[in-house]
Order: C-alpha cells, then sequence, then structure tokens
C-alpha cells in the first residue's frame, strides 16, 4: 500500500483517512508527511520565502493555515499532495488539519492543547465544505486527537451540523475512533504551573473587555479590574500604559508556556503570537482545481476555560465560513469577541462585495474594535483572521500590541511561503 494520498491511477490503494490518523497516532507530524512531500517542494530551500500584502500571486489550487511555523509548513505539504494530485480540497483541508491535531509538541490544537480549569482538555473543530454547502463541528470532545475528521463525519453521515460533549465522543466510537489521552507531560506541567499561580488573572468574572488589564500571575485572563469608565480614582487608563500591560501579560504566557524563541530576535511578533496562541486554534482553508472551497478551524480552546465553555471554532459563521462563489475565512483568538460578530461571515461577505481577502481580513479587525471601543476605549482585542477568494488571492490581520505583522502559511504552485499580513492600527 502507498502511503502518499495523492490520487494515483497505478491502481494502488490511497491512504485512507482512518489509516492515516491512525497511523499519526503513533508518530509524529513530520514523520506522517514524509512521502506526502511533492518532489517541486521537497527540492526547495528549508527556509521558507515571505511575502508581503503587495506581492501575491493568486494560483489555484491553493492552500492556507494560520499556522506559520514548522508544523503549518508540514500541514501545507500533506495539503498540496492532495491538491497538485487533481484531489478535492475537503480532503486536502482535512488532511492538512490533522497534521497540526496530531503534533504533540503544540499546546493549541488537538493532542497536547492545554485543558480548561480542571485539567481535562476539550476539543472543538468545524468543517464546511463549498461544493455541497454542507457542514458539520463537534464541541467539547473529549478523548479524541482529530476533531476535525470527527466534524467532517458529522457533516457527512448526519442530517446535523454540530453534536457536543459525551455525544460526540459517542458518535465517534462509532466509527472506530478510540479514547486516547489528550495531556502530554508538557501540557500537564503547564496547567500544573497555572493551577499553582491561580488568581483573580483567570476567567471567573467580568467580560474580558469590561475589564482593565492587571495582576501579576501567569496564564490567566486579560484583565482583573472591573471596567466601570475608568481607572479607579479618575480618568481612563492611557493607551501607551494599556499597551505595556498587555505586552506584560504577553510575556508572563510566553514565560509559562516556555515559547522557544521568547528570547531571540523575533521576540516582538513571538510575543504578539503568544497573546493568539493562549487562545488555541489554528485554520485551514483551500481551493482546488475544479475551483472548490473548503474550510476547517480546530481548536484545544482558550486554555484553563470554564468547563464547558465553547468558542468560536465549531460554530460555522464564526470561526469559519465558506462560500463556494466567493471564498473562505478563519479566525483565531478571543472566541468570545468572534462569536459576537459573526467574524468569518462578515469576512465572506466584504468579499462578496468586491473587497480582496487582504482588505476584508482588516475590514473585520476595524469593525470589531470599533464595537467595543464604543464600550472601553482601552480593550485591544485579540483576533487574527484569515481569508482567500476563489481566484486563490490571500490575507492575513491582527490586532495586537506592537507593530509586528501576523504570519500564515501558504502553498500553490510557486511552493510554499510563510506571508506576513498587517496588524491593523488601534
Amino acid at each position: 500500500m502507498s502511503n502518499d494520498p495523492r490520487p494515483s491511477n497505478s491502481g494502488k490503494r490511497n491512504l485512507g483517512r482512518r489509516d492515516f490518523i491512525g497511523q499519526g497516532l503513533g508518530m509524529g507530524a513530520a514523520a506522517v508527511v514524509g512521502s506526502a512531500v511533492p518532489s517541486s517542494l521537497a527540492a526547495a530551500p528549508r527556509g521558507p520565502s515571505r511575502s508581503s500584502p503587495g506581492r501575491d500571486r493568486a494560483s489555484v489550487p491553493m492552500m492556507i493555515t494560520s499556522h506559520g511555523n514548522a508544523t503549518g509548513r508540514a500541514a501545507a505539504a500533506a495539503s498540496w499532495g492532495i491538491l497538485s494530485g487533481g484531489g478535492s480540497a475537503l480532503d486536502a483541508v482535512e488532511r492538512g488539519a490533522n497534521i497540526v491535531e496530531l503534533d504533540s509538541d503544540g499546546t493549541s490544537v488537538g493532542w497536547g492543547g492545554l485543558p480548561n480549569a480542571d485539567g481535562v482538555v476539550q476539543l472543538d473543530a468545524s468543517i464546511m465544505d463549498g461544493a455541497t454547502y454542507n457542514a458539520g463541528s463537534v464541541a467539547c470532545l473529549e478523548g479524541i486527537r482529530t476533531p476535525a475528521s470527527v466534524a467532517r463525519l458529522v457533516m457527512e453521515r448526519t442530517d446535523h451540523v454540530m453534536l457536543v460533549g459525551d455525544h460526540a465522543q459517542r458518535f465517534a466510537l462509532g466509527f472506530g475512533f478510540k479514547v486516547r489521552e489528550l495531556m502530554t507531560p508538557r501540557s500537564r506541567e503547564i496547567w500544573l504551573r497555572w493551577r499553582e499561580g491561580l488568581s483573580e488573572t483567570d476567567d471567573w468574572g467580568p467580560a474580558d473587555h469590561l475589564r482593565l488589564p492587571g495582576g501579576d500571575s501567569a496564564g490567566g485572563g486579560a484583565g482583573a479590574r472591573a471596567y466601570s469608565g475608568g481607572r479607579a480614582g479618575g480618568g481612563r487608563l492611557a493607551a501607551t500604559d494599556y499597551d505595556s500591560l498587555l505586552r506584560e501579560e504577553a510575556e508572563r504566557w510566553a514565560d509559562l508556556i516556555e515559547l522557544p524563541g521568547r528570547d531571540g530576535p523575533d521576540r516582538d511578533f513571538l510575543l504578539a503570537d503568544a497573546l493568539i496562541h493562549k487562545y488555541g486554534t489554528t485554520n485551514v482553508l483551500a481551493v482546488d482545481a475544479q475551483g472548490n472551497v473548503s474550510g476547517i478551524t480546530t481548536t484545544s480552546g482558550l486554555a484553563w476555560k470554564v468547563p464547558g465553555r465553547v468558542g468560536d471554532s465549531p460554530i460555522i459563521g464564526a470561526g469559519l465560513y465558506v462560500d463556494n462563489d466567493v471564498g473562505a475565512a478563519g479566525v483565531t483568538g478571543r472566541g468570545e469577541d468572534v462569536i459576537k460578530s459573526c467574524a468569518s461571515f462578515y469576512i465572506v461577505s466584504r468579499m462578496a462585495d468586491g473587497r480582496t481577502p487582504q482588505e476584508a481580513c482588516e475590514d473585520a479587525a476595524a469593525m470589531i474594535r470599533r464595537k467595543y471601543a464604543a464600550v472601553n476605549p482601552d480593550f485591544i482585542p485579540s483576533e487574527k483572521f484569515v481569508a482567500i477568494n476563489k481566484v486563490g488571492d490571500y490575507g492575513c490581520a491582527w490586532m495586537p500590541f506592537r507593530d509586528s505583522a501576523p504570519r500564515m502559511t501558504v502553498v500553490n504552485d510557486g511552493g510554499i511561503q510563510i506571508h506576513e499580513g498587517v496588524a491593523v492600527p488601534n
């Protein structure tokens, strides 16, 4: 049996979805993707190229993932192994998402994802297929390392869109999935360090945008003091002070998870990315050679969340939306912001109105910032937006505390590259 997931004309059976997932449980992401790397990509230099918003070349098939690291590049290579052989965008995004979910070194998605406040990993995922205008999702799924694949089964084998909790797990077991440990030694150690430092910076209390940042303990929520129109004793917190507090929070988080490279030359980007990383999640979006669009958003959710909390990732129109006539969008960051704004649907709607993916992502960032500014002018949301359109254009934007640009991985016939998007001004 060939381990190459690309469609074959030789009569050999392709590696099936369940076979791939089963292998992945016993192998690292890089090992799983090894034979899926097209020769043109395998021969490319190890260092990815970097593009900027003004140098993008649209082409299809193509795929993007919000992960801009080595795992994102492995996911892109695996997806391209399907797309370059004429395979479907739906198969490509699932394969790419599984690579990220099965990366036990990660702490934001699938196996190794950070748990809720009780130390239990609860996973969310959604999938949407533009060709059939169909969708599926799971929420609060425990013990299954590839929730994106379970979401696909919900989409294809039921008339429903979402299954949750124990029933989602029972559904997965009925299709041959096995309950496995989701915590790794690293994620358990991080959770134990957080628990030892429990303080008023956890997720109990007012919503983040109704607080002012504060508190010294690592790993908690963005604030500790309820917002009442200003600081205790008078005027609003100065924007420069707020930026400093956000930076302190990012530094605490980066130290808590021992983020690699946090003291290196890429420190500013990594600290900005750490605030996104805290909320988990990856988006995988693709257009295939037939012009069909598909997408997945998968996550372990907000670290230390109140048990049972569901974020935006499994909600169609919030963490993911696909329109086969237009394109697709996905969001990472604080799910509560994304749910209230229907951000991915908003981005796709803006593209339908003629905006480019880059412009539409920036529009979403500005829209959410504007909504919160009316309530708490000091609050800076922490979302990252990615989008593609049907012809292969792509874009990325976020709202960081610094000017560091967000990054994502892109693959098309030009190879794999790391794309830098736009940091939308506050």
